[in-house]
């Protein structure tokens, strides 16, 4: 992301707190994996949307009108003796130079400073409760200003989650972001035809995943999107199911739910295909069913129609299909009423989607659904799940779990598929398999 993308996402911000505020943003902390070892530090996705800052122990704040810079960033200073061991810091300096401050305080020095920038602001923009060892020094640093009222000094006159403003500033994606975001898409799809080429019964589902973390890594990504999940048989219908460890057989269906982050930004596709490179008959109707359902959904996905109207166009299709080839009994309008499909179908059929997988944006405003807008970005996700031992279901539908999930980007004129590149029709995906499987034997 250009270093202009983030300045014009600092100047809108300061527009709408107005002068007399003060924002407070700190990023995520490094978390313990195991004893002496870390998890991979990732920086806060609000905190960097606005600084574009990766270190961790850093907290931006931003004060519209302030003489000496309305964008200050406190960071770890340099350390030769410790950067031999952790990396190079941007330090003080670099926070101004490299990452666009104004002004730049040594993280140690935040507890005499920041007290001082909150006195006699009317508002204070932070969203509480993220971070709660961050919140209580919050309430310090307000308590310390009360204490000293006899001075002249008052403390702030109120907070406001800062969500209100920033998180619809993410809802809507520019230019770049959108490209961005193509390219998480375009690298996750080429993992997904990849894995469906070097699938085959008898290895593990973590081998396939490999080959998704392999992908991604190979083309500019650090790390998955979220935990893939990675779900053979009945493990296609546990929604979360991530322990990918049982091994592939002949016969079932393969559930992939994966994505890469790329430049921060996620992708998140589901496709669901044969071990053995052809569907069943049962298997066919089941997905034949949760693809036409999707494409019902994705075409509503047009400028001025509400966020439900996905999920409710879906949800029709479903609830006839399973009527249809007799999961569900009864007339179709008595079904939806009900919502007889939950059994199996239990989630929605979307989330918005940017820098976190389950982005930010809220669904409804005003106690109405929201109304898609050219930039949104969503995924749009059916699926049908019937595990084994299911009560009054013939056992030939046992054990099908099907998802198809793709990326969508809301645009002027109606919506572009972001993940377009993977197969999701019976026939391509039989037919790249096929294909992958002959070139295996001839080698």
């Amino acid at each position: 992301m250009e270093a202009k993308e983030f300045a014009r996402r600092r100047k809108h911000l300061l527009q709408m707190m107005g002068e007399g505020s003060i924002a407070i943003l700190p990023t995520a902390s490094i978390y313990p994996r195991n004893r002496d070892v870390m998890f991979p530090f990732r920086a806060d996705s609000d905190f960097y949307y606005l600084t574009g800052f990766p270190e961790p122990e850093a907290v931006a704040v931003f004060a519209p009108g302030r003489k000496h810079g309305e964008y200050l960033l406190f960071c770890r200073e340099q350390d030769p003796e410790k950067e031999i061991w952790e990396g190079r810091r941007a330090g003080t300096q670099g926070a101004c130079k490299n990452y666009g401050a104004d002004d730049s305080f040594p993280i140690t020095d935040i507890d005499d400073i920041l007290p001082g920038l909150l006195e006699d602001k009317a508002r204070v923009y932070y969203a509480m409760g993220y971070y709660p060892a961050f919140d209580q020094r919050m309430i310090g640093w307000v308590n310390h200003i009360r204490r000293a009222s006899r001075a002249g000094k008052r403390p702030p006159g109120e907070f406001i989650a800062l969500d209100h403003l920033l998180h619809e500033m993410r809802l809507i994606k520019s230019a770049q972001e959108i490209r961005t975001m193509r390219e998480a898409a375009r690298i996750s799809a080429k993992a997904h035809i990849r894995a469906m080429e070097n699938c085959h019964p008898g290895i593990m589902e973590y081998q396939i995943e490999a080959e998704y973390l392999h992908h991604f890594f190979s083309h500019g990504c650090r790390a998955p999107a979220y935990p893939s999940i990675v779900g053979s048989g009945g493990n296609a219908c546990i929604l979360h199911y991530t322990d990918n460890n049982a091994r592939l057989k002949k016969g079932d269906l393969l559930l992939v739910d994966a994505g890469a982050e790329y430049d921060y930004y996620a992708a998140d596709i589901t496709r669901t295909f044969p071990v053995s490179g052809r569907f069943s008959s049962a298997q066919r109707a089941i997905y034949e069913l949760v693809l036409e359902a999707q494409l019902a959904a994705i075409a509503e996905v047009q400028p001025g129609n509400h966020w439900n109207q996905p999920h409710e166009a879906a949800v029709r299709v479903l609830t006839e299909g399973l009527a249809a080839l007799g999961l569900l009994k009864g007339r179709v309008s008595t079904l939806l009423k009900k919502e007889h499909y939950r059994r199996f179908y239990m989630h929605r059929t979307g989330h918005w989607l940017g820098m976190d997988v389950h982005d930010v944006g809220d669904y409804k405003v005003d106690g109405e659904w929201r109304a898609f807008e050219p930039g949104m970005t969503l995924t749009v996700e059916p699926g049908v799940y019937i595990p084994a031992d299911s009560q009054g279901v013939a056992k030939k539908w046992w054990n099908i779990g099907v998802r198809i999930e793709d990326d969508v980007l809301v645009t002027k004129e109606g919506c572009e598929l972001l993940s377009a590149d993977v197969p999701k029709t019976v026939d391509e995906i039989e037919a790249l398999m096929a294909s992958s499987q002959r070139g295996a034997s001839a080698s």
